[in-house]
Formats: C-alpha cells, structure tokens, sequence
C-alpha cells in the first residue's frame, strides 16, 4: 500500500479528454440549430481524433509534471528526493546553475520555483503551481514548525 500523499498536484486531468468529443456536440448541435444537414459521422470522427491525440499529452504531463510529497520523498516528476536529504525550504537563495528537480533545464512556465537546501549544503529547484503548499507540506512531514 502507498503511503498518504500529504501533496499532490497531477500535472494534467483526465477531463481534458472530453474537450474533443464535447467540441463534436457543439459542432453537430451548430448545424442542426442552422437548419443544414448534420454530419454526424464527421463530427464523432472528430471528437474521437481530438480525445485520441489529447490522450498522449495528458498521459505525459501526469507523468512528468506531477509534484507528489509522501512521509518519505518528494516526487517531481519521474524523480523521487527523500526526505531526510531536505535540510531547509525557506530562506534558501538561489545559486546560478542550481539543479531542476524533474529533469528539466528550468522549472516548468507558470510554476513556481522553490528552492531547497540539501544535507549537503547543496542547493536544487524544485516547482510547483501552489510553492507555498509544497513548503508547507515539506514542513509538516519534516515536522517542522510552520
């Protein structure tokens, strides 16, 4: 059994797979409502081609930009930190040339960059879309007062 995540943030939903079929409806309502004929075979191809490549996309967001904090690891990405390495997450600069946690050359566009300081002085980058959430999460399992 997994641990409980005291963060999660996924990095797409599944719900994105509907923006294609639910484009198909509007579509097909938009020509009954003008009177023409409805193409109804073109508009389910298109909504099963849009959820179709829509797939990939979210299957590769979830898998890389998925932030995760358990008891024991900070996930970014596909890349797991453990706990006991994080030795501070407030008041840490940012050196140049620091490491993105998750692989990447920088954090992701319209994240937030938080850095961290390791047990070996070190500093690397993690992200999130809510830092203050992240911190706060590495804190509470850290036991750390807020």
């Amino acid at each position: 059994m997994d641990a409980p995540d005291h963060y999660l943030e996924r990095g797409a939903s599944w719900c994105a797979l509907l923006y294609g079929p639910g484009f198909a409806v509007l579509g097909a309502l938009a020509e009954w409502a003008i009177g023409g004929p409805v193409h109804v075979f073109a508009w389910v191809l298109a909504g099963l081609g849009l959820a179709a490549i829509t797939a990939p996309w979210i299957h590769a967001r979830r898998r890389f930009f998925t932030v995760r904090v358990t008891p024991t690891a900070l996930w970014q990405g596909r890349e797991e930190l453990p706990i006991g390495r994080i030795a501070e997450v407030t008041d840490v600069g940012l050196p140049a040339g620091a490491r993105v946690l998750g692989g990447g050359w920088s954090a992701p566009r319209k994240y937030d960059e938080i850095p961290i300081r390791l047990d070996d002085d070190s500093v690397v980058l993690a992200w999130a879309r809510e830092g203050a959430a992240l911190r706060a999460a590495i804190r509470s399992v850290k036991g750390w007062s807020p």
